[in-house]
């Protein structure tokens, strides 16, 4: 699959960094160091904006090694970036950590996955069929 891209930053264009990866690293595209505090979030830029097809998005993901190493994650986990938007690819990151975490020009910052997907209609009913499992929820199955 083919996507247009713009790249306005000076970091060089995500693309998968194994054969099997399934996302492509997007890194930040800053002037200066973004200081995260602990529990602090920031909207962090990456240049970079995008033309998907329509039927697909965009998903963006935390990277786990800065989730496990550093406790930093993407707050609105995963993001979605619509086929039908035109701006910059911002990532939401957030210090789920006791340290300030400090976010450079270029780091690898989140992961995009893209992702067909369907669209949904409605149909209004006065009942849903009977499952098992019913309305069962939230650990219903037990620890």
């Amino acid at each position: 699959m083919k996507i247009k891209i713009q790249n306005t930053s000076k970091n060089p264009l995500p693309n998968y960094e194994t054969i099997a990866s399934a996302g492509m690293d997007l890194r930040a595209d800053l002037n200066e160091d973004v200081v995260l505090k602990p529990l602090e979030r920031a909207l962090i830029p990456t240049g970079l904006r995008i033309e998907l097809p329509m039927g697909y998005e965009a998903q963006i993901r935390p990277r786990s090694g800065l989730a496990a190493k550093h406790g930093i994650t993407v707050l609105n986990s995963p993001g979605t970036i619509d086929a039908d938007y035109r701006g910059e690819i911002k990532v939401i990151l957030v210090n789920l950590s006791n340290e300030n975490f400090t976010i450079k020009h270029g780091e690898r910052i989140a992961q995009m996955i893209i992702s067909k997907h369907e669209t949904a209609v409605f149909s209004v009913v006065s009942e849903l069929s009977q499952t098992q499992r019913g309305e069962g929820g939230f650990g219903h199955t037990g620890t």
